[in-house]
């Protein structure tokens, strides 16, 4: 029986004046167990206050903790059943779930690894270039470019997952993410996308790029973006596009999906397409149009 402070303060006061257990409990203050308790327990303490109940001993020490976190930390992507494996050979007999709880006291929760492109040290450099260059443009600079981009439908939606184990603010640590490459072999539903060459291009930059520039800029000066996909680059695109007076906002840095923009409206568009489920490719055509 649990008893309030007040109660066992009363019981160890009739206690001090000479009152035994049975006096006391004749007043039906408490049980006559709860009574006998508490004043064993003040012998032994000198005070009423309840020690708080230890619990089930822990399986693994502060030291075999430490080391359950390392282990994690060297891979993210190790299992909780492979580090219950690991850490048996440390001495601690414990199950997957008391690893993942382990783990939740230090913060590290299992979360799917962001994919993000596999960047050489001449993206790094490329990208770095560009942030400076363009790093004191203001939200009216920006308005006057005009991005593109290209993008593969999956007819399935995108594949393939991993969890790892990350603290809050860890999303792109080197450690947390899944490198990817930039053409993974998929089901491309636009074939002209991997077919495209520097003919079809400009078709497309004269039949949907002018208009677009004269609707929505008129004579007024305005940058156009686009990647560094080899059509994009192709001499005759360049000689073209400098003959159309169009500037090119650049040079635009490789593997670097994120600095574009139109990439989120790529993702809206392919969670609206995936949600309906096409079954095969002329039903995924529709959709997309």
């Amino acid at each position: 029986m649990v008893t309030c402070k007040e109660t066992r303060a009363v019981i160890i006061a009739l206690h001090k004046k000479g009152f035994t257990g049975k006096d006391i409990a004749a007043s039906k203050i408490a049980p006559k167990s709860t009574i006998y308790r508490i004043i064993k327990n003040f012998k032994e303490s000198s005070s009423i206050v309840v020690k708080k109940a230890s619990g089930r001993p822990r399986k693994s020490s502060k030291r075999q903790d430490r080391l359950l976190k390392l282990i994690q930390l060297w891979d993210r992507g190790t299992t909780s059943t492979k580090l219950a494996q690991e850490w048996q050979q440390a001495g601690v007999s414990a199950s997957a779930r008391t690893v993942r709880r382990r783990l939740l006291e230090d913060g590290l929760v299992s979360r799917r690894a962001a994919k993000k492109p596999l960047l050489s040290r001449k993206n790094i450099r490329d990208r770095l270039i560009f942030c400076k260059r363009y790093r004191d443009w203001t939200a009216e600079d920006w308005g006057k470019v005009i991005f593109s981009d290209e993008s593969p439908f999956r007819l399935f939606g995108a594949s393939g997952k991993k969890l790892v184990r990350r603290r809050q603010g860890e999303c792109y640590h080197q450690s947390c993410v899944m490198p990817t490459v930039k053409h993974p072999e998929t089901i491309h539903v636009w074939g002209c996308f991997s077919a495209m060459n520097k003919e079809w291009y400009q078709h497309i930059l004269q039949e949907q790029l002018l208009p677009t520039i004269q609707e929505q800029f008129g004579d007024e000066q305005c940058l156009f973006q686009h990647d560094g996909a080899p059509c994009h680059k192709a001499k005759v695109i360049t000689k073209w596009l400098g003959e159309q007076n169009i500037n090119i906002l650049g040079p635009w840095p490789g593997n670097s999906p994120d600095f574009n923009p139109i990439e989120n409206l790529w993702s809206i568009l392919e969670r609206r397409v995936d949600k309906q489920k096409p079954t095969n490719s002329d039903k995924l055509q529709a959709l997309i149009m």
